[in-house]
């Protein structure tokens, strides 16, 4: 057995305001780590900023050496704890933001950086979109980053699973009325590719958006592990093995019997 026990932190960020948004993810923290054994802790998309931003996404971007990450970096070595969330960052061009996730070790190191791939509505006017999935190996296991609307699009997962990821983390930011394709799309994702995943929704009400938690994990088999209901701030917090994803990879094949040369229309610019 490979036990890992997953927290995800379903929380509505202020907007605009990074400090106080890490002194909320650091309470809670806190609150877990010392209730019981916690390897990773999951929060939401844009988690130190919110989502409405706007044109202050230019001044609340940050680099991975500033403010979130290195507060963060503190409170996981500390507790020793995984943590993974949702920043908007910039790198060498000031001018480039995106709508990122991050993973730090309990050492307190970046172990994964990821710019989101698929941005939806106004953030096109915001974000520059990534182009590069990335598999973190940590002591836990092989961990892939997700943001947001990545969910809708199969290809992320799936191209994740395929680099040998067992645990996919999405921070997301799921606006009303889509909880149904919410549902769907977490629970498909977790069966199609024989994985688990952790997805953290955040709550909350800004200007034009509501958005509804519904923070859920969900085994290889497609299965809940846990979930939160009501669309208010809580902790999800369950154990699971992943050694169930390579015994269910194994007794599906459904990694190995994928067909690659019959799948050109996938990569297909339309």
């Amino acid at each position: 057995m490979r036990n890992v026990t997953v927290a995800l932190a379903q929380i509505a960020p202020v907007l605009n305001d990074v400090e106080h948004n890490l002194d909320t993810m650091s309470r809670m923290i806190e609150e877990v780590c010392l209730q019981r054994q916690v390897d990773l802790i999951v929060f939401p998309e844009l988690a130190t900023t919110g989502y409405e931003c706007g044109v202050r996404f230019a001044d609340l971007a940050e680099r991975i050496e500033d403010l979130s990450v290195s507060t963060l970096s503190k409170r996981a070595s500390e507790y020793g704890v995984h943590i993974a969330f949702g920043l908007a960052e910039k790198q060498k061009v000031e001018s480039v933001v995106y709508s990122a996730a991050v993973l730090i070790d309990p050492e307190g190191e970046v172990v994964g950086d990821y710019q989101k791939v698929h941005l939806k509505g106004e953030q096109r006017l915001t974000f520059r979109p990534g182009f590069k999935y990335k598999v973190a190996q940590t002591s836990l296991g092989a961990i892939g980053l997700m943001v947001g609307w990545d969910l809708a699009f199969p290809e992320v997962a799936r191209s994740l699973a395929l680099e040998g990821a067992e645990l996919l983390c999405l921070c997301g930011s799921w606006e009303q009325p889509y909880q149904a394709e919410w549902r769907h799309y977490v629970h498909t994702r977790a069966m199609e590719n024989a994985v688990f995943v952790a997805a953290c929704n955040r709550v909350g009400e800004e200007p034009t958006y509501t958005f509804f938690g519904q923070s859920t994990l969900v085994g290889p088999r497609g299965m809940s592990q846990v979930r939160l209901e009501e669309p208010e701030p809580a902790m999800a917090v369950a154990t699971i093995d992943l050694e169930e994803v390579r015994r269910q990879q194994e007794e599906t094949q459904i990694i190995q019997a994928r067909q690659p040369r019959s799948y050109r229309a996938v990569v297909k610019m339309y």
